[in-house]
């Protein structure tokens, strides 16, 4: 079976390398000849929205995912005419724009940052009177690693921010002052049947995902339960086939729901080395059709992002345990080129090992 995979970046590539040992084929479409994904499998390069292209696309492939999520909605439904798409197209509508995945949120009773449509500066000032200050002004589509979003802390930042935002529909959310950032993998079969991965607490600098770990420390089965919830709602919403990941917020020991990536997901990368099967091949395993692999984690596993360089492999290597994913991308700064995964069998293992990476990984 061959798979075409929309999108050629490094999810695209794990998603190759965990297909491969089963016996599929990948095809990718992106516009850029650099895509990492094209080292593994055959690339076509062409825009998300070139009709040709889609159509050469889909006869070459028996059904259709992607790696990434800012794939035009209508190209989707395009290809869904031709071959089998999963996700299903619904599934980038709900997550494009921020304001409609948070209504959509709110729909299925999973808690939220409070939030507000902003589309002037007058209804920039109105929000600011309902929701009060800090609060997060945020571009409602293509925002990612921290980009498109803007921290208000005094009434002077509002008209600086509007424009800084390029005075596009906008969305004013809350402020969080969370006790930590943590996300779910979830994956659903084309039969229905769930699967989850334990929760990670996400650690992100400059917007940027820096480090997970997992199982979250201090993990309660309360608290993954909830988080559970959320993603049986929104799966079962959606009808969704392949892997979603939920972001959240815990404060106070609730959970609010941040935002969600209708795809395999950085915190998820652990899953190569440290859970039965890893996020990529339960991907691949619910969008054919296959049973779901086991999500149970392999002791206590860290992930650690390589952001701008490329340290030296033989220093990384030289860590006992430590295992190393370059992407094949040329380094610049703010540009993720590789993780580094480390599974133990205790917490105190895990941070002895952290120490050793540290001062080589910025």
């Amino acid at each position: 079976m061959k798979i075409g995979v929309l999108g050629g970046g490094q999810l695209g590539r794990m998603l190759a390398l965990a297909g491969y040992p089963l016996g599929l084929r990948f095809c990718f479409l992106d516009p850029s000849p650099q895509a990492s994904a094209g080292h593994l499998a055959e690339l076509v390069i062409a825009h998300y929205d070139d009709p040709d292209a889609l159509q050469r696309f889909a006869a070459q492939v028996d059904l259709v995912t992607y790696e990434f999520e800012n794939v035009p909605v209508e190209s989707a439904r395009q290809l869904a005419q031709h071959r089998p798409v999963y996700p299903p197209p619904e599934a980038l509508e709900a997550s494009q724009d921020r304001l409609t995945e948070k209504r959509f949120f709110r729909g299925l009773g999973i808690l939220t940052p409070a939030f507000a449509p902003v589309a002037s500066l007058a209804e920039l000032e109105q929000a600011v009177e309902q929701l009060g200050l800090p609060a997060v002004l945020k571009t409602r589509r293509f925002g990612y690693d921290g980009k498109g979003q803007m921290i208000l802390r005094a009434p002077s930042d509002l008209r600086p921010a509007w424009e800084a935002l390029g005075r596009l529909p906008l969305i004013l959310e809350e402020f969080i002052a969370f006790d930590r950032e943590l996300s779910l993998v979830a994956v659903r079969g084309r039969d229905g049947a769930l699967a989850f991965y334990p929760l990670v607490e996400n650690h992100h600098r400059d917007g940027i995902l820096r480090l997970s770990l997992a199982p979250a420390p201090r993990l309660t089965q309360e608290l993954q339960a909830v988080a559970e919830s959320y993603a049986k709602k929104i799966l079962e919403a959606l009808n969704y086939v392949g892997v979603l990941a939920l972001e959240l917020f815990e404060r106070h020991g609730e959970l609010l729901a941040n935002e969600m990536a209708p795809r395999v997901h950085n915190s998820g990368h652990w899953t190569i080395e440290g859970a039965e099967a890893s996020q990529f091949e339960n991907h691949l395993r619910a969008i054919v059709g296959w049973p779901l692999g086991s999500t149970a984690a392999r002791g206590q596993c860290a992930m650690l992002n390589l952001i701008g360089e490329i340290p030296k492999i033989d220093e990384v290597l030289k860590v006992p345990g430590a295992h190393l994913h370059l992407y094949g991308k040329a380094p610049r700064p703010g540009r993720k080129l590789g993780h580094i995964t480390l599974c133990e069998p205790t917490n105190e293992a895990l941070e002895a090992k952290l120490a050793h990476l540290q001062p080589f990984i910025r």
